[in-house]
């Protein structure tokens, strides 16, 4: 079943990819906060010397995505980019940490998702995907 998750979260991934040449899209893959069942979904993100940086605007939802609120519950998760997959540690960021993120990185390099963020009238969740060596 979560080969299957995974195949179709692919698709959409290859769906949107080929979008725009300046939107990156990446598969994450972390267990259901109360099932444990792997969830696959495609995320935007922007890449930074700590690893992936994604947010969780919900395209303006009035609450955090399912997927947000799984990883924030998740000690690792993997990631597709691309080809190339990888095992990430996630990592919400908070106070001034996040609202540095928010602004220099995500509004500096993606401005349009500003819209989703008003629209939303919530604190937009900022999380870095840190890749995790294997052992």
């Amino acid at each position: 079943m979560a080969q299957d998750a995974r195949r179709d979260a692919a698709r959409e991934l290859t769906r949107l990819a080929s979008g725009s040449k300046n939107v990156h899209v990446l598969v994450i893959t972390s267990p259901g906060r109360r099932t444990g069942v792997p969830r696959s979904t495609c995320v935007r993100y922007l890449d930074t010397a700590g690893g992936f940086v994604v947010w969780g605007t919900g395209s303006g939802s009035p609450r955090d995505p399912d997927w947000f609120r799984n990883l924030r519950t998740a000690a690792v998760a993997d990631v597709q980019v691309g080809a190339k997959r990888l095992r990430v540690k996630p990592r919400e960021l908070a106070d001034t940490e996040r609202d540095a993120v928010w602004t220099d990185v995500v509004l500096a390099q993606a401005p349009e998702v500003a819209k989703y963020a008003r629209k939303a009238g919530r604190t937009i969740p900022v999380a870095v995907l840190e890749p995790v060596e294997p052992e």
